[in-house]
């Protein structure tokens, strides 16, 4: 079979006109997916400030939004953790915490988060992973510059859980 040139010519434009239409699909769904990363974030940064501010009624009905369309966001589950503690919910805190633990397992060489998720556990009553969370904070002697008593903090945790 031989192909004419007028066909050829109509090939061409035909693969020109699906390039161009794809391109404009490509561009479109971009924009929307652009539109709902910013009001994502945007919903984040608030939900941050608030933290921040100690409304944590308000960051936390926030974050459950930001959590509903982007569950594996290790900042947001970290967040929440933060969020549900100081609202003493520890049961969520912990399940946040150990979430943001399973997205990023590098966090166990971060020495506040490390601290913070011992704290969690310990109010959860959760002392066997405390105690193993907390343990891993003395081997490793962290002493971070924003807590200088780190340390006595960690001991102090520690003595808690035998007396349980």
């Amino acid at each position: 079979m031989k192909l004419t040139e007028s066909n050829r010519k109509y090939i061409l434009a035909g693969i020109v006109a699906f390039v161009l239409v794809g391109l404009f699909v490509a561009n479109f769904m971009a924009t929307k997916q652009d539109e709902a990363f910013m009001q994502e974030d945007m919903l984040y940064q608030q939900a941050i400030q608030m933290l921040n501010e100690g409304n944590f009624i308000d960051a936390y009905a926030m974050l459950q939004k930001v959590l509903e369309t982007q569950p594996n966001s290790e900042d947001a589950n970290y967040a929440m953790a933060l969020v549900a503690a100081n609202s003493g919910e520890f049961g969520r805190a912990a399940i946040a915490g150990q979430k943001t633990l399973d997205l990023n397992p590098y966090k166990v060489e971060d020495p506040i988060f490390m601290l913070q998720f011992g704290e969690i556990l310990v109010s959860n009553e959760r002392f066997d992973d405390a105690k193993t969370v907390l343990l891993e904070c003395q081997k490793q002697g962290w002493e971070p510059e924003e807590y200088p008593d780190y340390q006595q903090r960690v001991t102090s945790l520690l003595a808690q859980i035998e007396t349980k």
